[in-house]
């Protein structure tokens, strides 16, 4: 038992606007049983620009009656019905939400006509609701109105079902498809093709511009998990409105495709892209010298005028590696601010003894500002050079690691950035034993 839905809306996501109509075509799967549609009102003004799509304004929908005063009548009809609509995650997203704000907890199973008719009719130019009308001689007697769309998505639905020959509904159907959730422009078949590999991946619009950058332990997973949910943000549905198209680069490991994923921003600069835009070190490791002649470590905020000895993007990491220097060098954790509980400090070292671990501390912190390659532990080397990230790529030869010139004509040279310099040095400290001094 299917109900065939189409909304018309106040504007494009379902937290801040409302449903301004409603039609719903009732199908047992051979036929029509019935439909019924309303004008509702929103609460909110309707966009300007819908108005015209649409003709619905704001005087029609004046009187007409809240969704919470329709929402027992639209719950019944839809209740134990499999939610079917052309680009189903839209429809279903405000209806959820609604019947959410109503007071109704509704779940249901949903189908999506744009994606069965890509698998039933694969040829068509484009799948947009319009244009399959007039490539299958469907008549569309109200566009851009809800039970208008409706009845020509049922006719659709009811011609999908008749060149069905290869069971596709039914595979559809069964169980939790995460067919479903996936954006109704994307080839399901890129998703399936995705390794479970590390890597990058790109999100592409319909112009083929990548409009988001990620990268994946497990690229297959971490895609799919980006639409494994629904929510009725105005971020999350346009995002998943303007995704066309996914493209993936394979790496040898985490670190590389997190390299990889870096370079990439910044060279493509994508639209949905927002934490390495705006990218700094914010915290730091400094050092200085207290009233007894002690060398002091200190984490603080990093200041204008100020150079630590290291340079971290979270506060998290920069108490990891002076925790480790602490463990590493036998340095008191109370003089590097880490032990903050209020008790006298006994049994301190001579004063110069300790200022030598602390140096040795240091010079070991240090020396990953120098020239070192570092093994991603797979099949990649990365080269830094005078602290800075000069490019990776695969040694075959290990006896050329030595001279740093052979190297650099090994390895692909790429532009540098904070984020790469703070991600590779906390990688070095966190494995020395992938570090080779150059």
């Amino acid at each position: 038992m299917f109900a065939i839905v189409d909304i018309e809306t106040s504007g494009g996501h379902a937290l801040g606007h409302g449903i301004t109509e409603i039609g719903i075509v009732l199908h047992n799967g051979k036929e029509v049983e019935g439909k019924y549609s309303t004008l509702i009102n929103p609460k909110v003004p309707i966009q300007k620009y819908v108005q015209g799509l649409t003709g619905i304004t704001d005087a029609m929908v004046a009187n007409a009656p809240a969704f919470e005063d329709v929402a027992p009548n639209i719950y019944n009809l839809l209740k134990d019905r499999v939610f079917v609509a052309h680009n189903v995650n839209f429809d279903y997203s405000f209806v959820k939400h609604q019947f959410y704000n109503a007071g109704y907890d509704f779940n249901t199973r949903k189908l999506c006509t744009i994606r069965l008719t890509r698998k039933i009719f694969p040829t068509l130019p484009k799948y947009g609701l319009q244009t399959v009308c007039r490539e299958l001689k469907i008549i569309n007697h109200s566009p851009h109105r809800a039970i208008g769309d409706a009845m020509a998505t049922a006719q659709l639905f009811s011609l999908l079902l008749a060149n069905d020959k290869s069971g596709e509904l039914k595979k559809m159907m069964k169980g939790r498809n995460a067919e479903q959730y996936i954006p109704p422009n994307v080839d399901v078949r890129k998703i399936h093709a995705l390794p479970s590999l590390p890597g990058v991946y790109y999100f592409l619009n319909e112009k083929e511009k990548v409009i988001y950058v990620g990268k994946a332990k497990n690229l297959k997973k971490r895609v799919t998990s980006h639409f494994a949910n629904n929510k009725p943000s105005q971020q999350k549905q346009e995002f998943l409105r303007n995704i066309y198209d996914i493209k993936h680069t394979a790496c040898s490991s985490e670190l590389t495709a997190a390299i990889f994923e870096s370079i990439e921003i910044k060279r493509l600069w994508p639209k949905y892209n927002k934490s390495q835009k705006h990218f700094e070190l914010k915290y730091g490791i400094y050092q200085f010298e207290d009233v007894k002649g002690y060398q002091r470590l200190a984490i603080d905020k990093k200041h204008k005028y100020s150079k630590p000895l290291l340079s971290f993007s979270l506060m998290a990491d920069a108490h990891r590696t002076l925790w480790k220097l602490v463990k590493d060098y036998e340095l008191n954790p109370s003089l590097c601010f880490l032990d903050k509980t209020d008790k006298v400090i006994n049994n301190l070292p001579e004063v110069e003894i300790y200022n030598q671990s602390v140096s040795n501390a240091l010079q070991s912190a240090q020396s990953t500002l120098e020239t070192y390659l570092l093994h991603d532990g797979a099949a990649n080397y990365i080269l830094m050079e005078e602290g800075k990230f000069y490019g990776m790529g695969v040694i075959k030869d290990e006896s050329k690691i030595n001279n740093i010139s052979e190297v650099k004509n090994l390895l692909t040279q790429y532009p540098e950035n904070e984020v790469l310099r703070a991600m590779i040095q906390s990688y070095a400290v966190k494995y020395p034993s992938r570090v080779i001094a150059l």
